[in-house]
Formats: structure tokens, C-alpha cells, sequence
């Protein structure tokens, strides 16, 4: 079986994550940002995370990949999400910054989906469309959406650490990691401790790497 992601793509990380929770046999295949024709080949659509099956058809949607990976094994951990509306209050605040923050810095890490120069050109023109924003210019304000970022963690103070649940991850988990987990390649992020020690340990059961070592 194959799944094909972004490295940076949070829809990519929710089954990503579970892939690695489970130890589930399956390869990762990086797909190049710019090359859209491989993805509407597959599922007739500009989409990822797209899982190859064992019988060679194709499945998308992030929940949907995630939730098929746990019942692979006959042995499905993930438990119910019960924060979507406090997940979803938290990412409504956060993401105006937290994008402006991360966009300029893909560009200024090595990823393996920016690994040609068409791929680097694709990712700029459609994010800074989307941001209303050039890169140079956003990255420019790091301190002022920086500043807007770090309050906003205030609305996470519901989180609970894996370890105070025996470690069991549920849908709250896939649906709010990637976040965060991305936000770990900005330089100067100031995570409170326990939303530090979350990513920490939500990292380690998903075996997912985390970016501290190349923060921009």
C-alpha cells in the first residue's frame, strides 16, 4: 500500500499520523507540489492525502485514509473526538497568522513535495493569492503575527496530555497535532509547557517528525 502526501499538508499529517500509530506496512510516496495531473489521475481530483489500496484502487479524504488505516489490523484505537467546536474556535483565530507564518517559511526549508523549482513557483503564486500577501512582506511581520499567535494558545487550555489518557490518541488528536506540529518550524513560537509536552508526546506514539531542528 501507498500513501501519497505533503510533508507540510495537515490534511497529509491526520493519516500520516496513524500510519505511524499503527505501524501500519505502508509507504509514503511524495508527490511535488506543482503536479497536479497526479493527483486528479488518481482520484479525479486536485486533492491529498491519497491512499493506494492493496488492490491498486485509490481512496482520498484525510478522515476517511485515517479511519481506514485503523481498522486495517482489525484492531481500531482511535477513540471519538469530543472538541471539534473548541478545535475549530482555536484554528478560526490562529490560522490568519499562523499562514502568513508558515507559508514564506516552506519556502526556506527543505520539504521533499519542493524539490523542483516548478513546484516552489506553484506553492508561491497560490498561497500568496490566498494570504492576499507576499511572502517577503509576511515574513517581514513575524513579530506582530508571532504575537497574535501565542495569545492565541490561550483557547487550548482544555487540551489533555496523551499521557493522562493512558496514551490513547483519539480524533481530537488527528484533527488538531498537524497544527501544531507544524507550527514547530517557526523560530521564536512560544508553546505554553503543556501544549509543548502534547506535541512532544502526540509525536512519539506517531513516530512523526517534527521541524525544531529547521526552524526558520
Amino acid at each position: 500500500m501507498k500513501l501519497f502526501v505533503f510533508d507540510h499538508c495537515p490534511f497529509c499529517i491526520k493519516a500520516m499520523m496513524v500510519v505511524g500509530l499503527k505501524k501500519a506496512d505502508i509507504e509514503l510516496v511524495y508527490l511535488q507540489n506543482h503536479d497536479v495531473d497526479a493527483r486528479i489521475d488518481k482520484v479525479g481530483a486536485n486533492l491529498v492525502p491519497i491512499l493506494q489500496k492493496e488492490d491498486g484502487s485509490y481512496m482520498a479524504e484525510s478522515l476517511d485514509i485515517a479511519a481506514y488505516i485503523d481498522v486495517l489490523n482489525g484492531n481500531p484505537v482511535l477513540a471519538t473526538g469530543s472538541n471539534d467546536d473548541n478545535i475549530s474556535t482555536w484554528s478560526t483565530v490562529a490560522r490568519p497568522f499562523s499562514s502568513r507564518l508558515l507559508y514564506p517559511r516552506w519556502m526556506k526549508v527543505e520539504l521533499p513535495e519542493f524539490q523542483c523549482e516548478e513546484a516552489k513557483a506553484w506553492f508561491t503564486k497560490n498561497k500568496t493569492a490566498m494570504i492576499e500577501q507576499d511572502f517577503d512582506d509576511a515574513f517581514s511581520k513575524t513579530e506582530e503575527y508571532l504575537a497574535e499567535l501565542n495569545a492565541s494558545f490561550a483557547l487550548l487550555s482544555w487540551l489533555q496530555l496523551p499521557s493522562e489518557r493512558n496514551n490513547v490518541l483519539s480524533y481530537d488528536d488527528v484533527n488538531l497535532f498537524p497544527s501544531l506540529r507544524n507550527l514547530t518550524v517557526v523560530k521564536g513560537v512560544q508553546f505554553p509547557n503543556r501544549i509543548r509536552q502534547y506535541i512532544d508526546e502526540v509525536a512519539e506514539l506517531t513516530a512523526t517528525t517534527l521541524y525544531d531542528d529547521i526552524a526558520v
